[in-house]
């Protein structure tokens, strides 16, 4: 991707870098979205897996999310995109970025889903097989919109984490928003600017963009389950250290 610069011999100011943060800013929401519609998935499969009556598929749920969790995401990065392409499997660099967040991040996330679906008492598992559900409609229709209220918070946590660790993918040469704040350094800008005010207010604004739609699905989840206060409470939550209110 190219960046463009203000000249051979002109500091850029950020005005003239307004366009590459964009461009960096467009890669960063694409990794963040891509890699956290994989993590969903990976987290719902392996936390129902892990979960399993089969001992093949639960040890084998749990040997994978233990890989990931216990490798740090850098090392993931460098063997998708350098060590594999030597097995003959190359990806794009893209894919590799979505491919090692969502896959980091969706082994921390099978925890929550198996904790939250341990967590629904008891008397609404029993309650559930004496009314002669299936399987498929315990968990659909009294288990999972339970659990889903537990498992929000911590997914929203999740997710920023994921955001924040966007900008490793710098080191498989994928140009992000943070690798664009590193060019504007590099080609002698305000390091200051660009580093305490800039990088730090964008990653801010798209993480409260994501608090802020993280606390609407929760408390639209607790209002089919007959809780909570509404919109009034999606926005109060933004506030440090306030939680929904389950009312």
């Amino acid at each position: 991707m190219p960046v463009a610069s203000a000249g051979m011999n002109d500091v850029p100011t950020l005005s003239d870098w307004t366009g590459n943060l964009l461009r960096g800013l467009e890669l960063t929401v694409l990794l963040t979205v891509l890699g956290a519609i994989l993590m969903l998935l990976v987290s719902v499969v392996l936390g129902l897996a892990a979960r399993s009556d089969r001992l093949l598929l639960r040890g084998t749920a749990r040997t994978v999310v233990e890989f990931f969790r216990g490798t740090s995401l850098l090392v993931q990065l460098f063997w998708l995109f350098f060590a594999l392409p030597q097995l003959g499997l190359r990806f794009d660099p893209l894919l590799v970025g979505v491919l090692a967040l969502g896959l980091n991040y969706g082994a921390y996330g099978s925890e929550v889903v198996r904790g939250s679906l341990a967590a629904v008492p008891a008397p609404q598992w029993e309650a559930a097989t004496a009314l002669s559900m299936s399987p498929w409609q315990r968990m659909r229709r009294v288990i999972w919109p339970q659990a889903v209220v537990l498992m929000l918070p911590p997914f929203n946590n999740l997710l920023i984490q994921l955001l924040k660790g966007t900008p490793l993918v710098i080191t498989i040469s994928l140009v992000d928003l943070f690798a664009m704040g590193d060019a504007f350094r590099t080609a002698g800008g305000n390091t200051l600017l660009m580093y305490l005010v800039v990088l730090p207010a964008i990653y801010l604004a798209l993480a409260y963009t994501m608090t802020f739609g993280m606390n609407l699905l929760e408390v639209a989840a607790k209002a089919r389950l007959g809780r909570g206060g509404g919109l009034r409470d999606a926005v109060a939550n933004l506030r440090p250290g306030a939680e929904v209110r389950a009312t």
